[in-house]
């Protein structure tokens, strides 16, 4: 089975092979996952669950229009929270064509400093570049490795979002 995962960043493509490859998984070891880099359709900063999730859904669709026989979406953004604070969010869809799936990761609140920058206009990824003085937070531990002193990093947290989103290809409840 050809797996395309909507994106170039390795982190996405390692989320989506270390739960489509896992011994648990129906799919078994023989999902062929691929980077197949496509666009969101969403700002480059997606604002609210609604757009993270449409982003996440567009990568799937675009993916799956390539030929693969699953396709995979996945889509980081910031969404305001129940206190006014804004969050790290993040989410996943997943299609065949005939079904599709939904998932989210888990939800961080930003530190006051960086929410308001990113309250301002900035990008999340650049902003905690520079905060935390790296290049490329985004392509290995991500906000949510920063945030929780690597309790969880982001491929981790995507990890979750693809799993979640894969509740209908797996699961006889859906």
């Amino acid at each position: 089975m050809r797996v395309g995962v909507g994106s170039g960043n390795p982190v996405k493509i390692e989320a989506t092979r270390a739960v489509l490859t896992s011994e648990a998984d129906a799919f078994g070891t023989d999902a062929a996952v691929e980077a197949c880099p496509v666009p969101s359709g969403v700002p480059e900063q997606p604002s609210g669950h609604g757009e993270t999730r449409t982003g996440a859904r567009n990568r799937a669709e675009a993916v799956l229009a390539e030929g693969y026989d699953l396709a995979v979406g996945i889509e980081g953004g910031v969404a305001p929270g129940p206190e006014g604070d804004l969050l790290l969010v993040m989410w996943a869809a997943v299609t065949d064509g005939d079904r599709r799936g939904d998932g989210a990761g888990p939800s961080l609140v930003l530190p006051d400093d960086i929410a308001s920058r990113v309250r301002e206009g900035e990008e999340l990824g650049p902003v905690m570049d520079e905060t935390l003085g790296e290049d490329d937070v985004a392509r290995r531990q991500g906000a949510a490795g920063a945030l929780t002193g690597g309790r969880i990093d982001r491929t981790g947290a995507l990890t979750t979002a693809v799993a979640g989103a894969l509740g209908p290809f797996v699961s006889s409840l859906y």
